[in-house]
């Protein structure tokens, strides 16, 4: 036999040969038994005890549990919504100890002792958070999945520019921070809005504020 032709192989051949595979694969006893759940490590959980909406909570969590899941499917508090999950979105922005993070992005064990405020913690049906009642006047929520995230941002937006905290267009980094369509279209890109309500956030924005930009 030519030694040159040891590995030539017709279409027909190598597709017998992928069928065989495939096949054997399939049979019982040919392939490694898949790991049995019983014997699966068990993943590494946490005690958790932080302030929720004024309410304290405490969880047994997986380590690797973001605020976000926690938030969402063990304190049933779905109005924080789950958009990119990569923190890209804003959707599941929430404010923790004053600060407004993307939720998603981190773990709840990083938290111990904090205090949360989501959504449902801004305001009621019955007695809305300004910044809410502004939204609904605006018309500024569209579709409504992202709101939560806008509107927990843009209650911080104004606190940082009351508290004169600079952002990235800000001109006079030492002076008294000024409320502008600038400042507010920078300090909230990172909530995205994918009805385009944009013009509407902002009208709602600037009517919290109390001013014009």
């Amino acid at each position: 036999m030519d030694p040159s032709n040891d590995w030539k192989f017709t279409r027909r051949e190598v597709l017998k040969m992928g069928a065989m595979s495939v096949t054997a694969l399939a049979v019982p006893g040919l392939v490694a038994a898949p790991v049995d759940a019983a014997t699966a490590a068990k993943p590494v959980t946490a005690k958790v005890a932080f302030e929720v909406n004024g309410k304290p909570q405490q969880l047994d969590l997986d380590t690797r549990t973001t605020l976000l899941d926690a938030l969402r499917e063990h304190l049933h508090l779905t109005g924080t919504k789950k958009g990119c999950d990569h923190g890209q979105c804003g959707a599941c922005t929430v404010i923790v100890d004053g600060r407004r993070i993307n939720s998603c992005l981190t773990l709840a064990v990083m938290h111990q002792g904090a205090k949360v405020t989501t959504i449902e913690g801004l305001g009621t049906p019955d007695k809305l958070h300004p910044m809410q009642a502004a939204f609904v006047k605006h018309d500024g929520y569209q579709c409504g999945y992202c709101t939560p995230g806008q509107i927990c941002s843009a209650v911080e937006v104004l606190d940082e520019i009351k508290d004169d905290i600079p952002s990235h267009v800000t001109g006079d980094l030492t002076g008294k921070a000024q409320f502008s369509r600038m400042e507010v279209r920078e300090r909230m890109s990172g909530n995205i809005c994918r009805c385009g309500a944009y013009s509407n956030i902002h009208d709602a924005i600037t009517e919290v504020a109390g001013g014009t930009a």
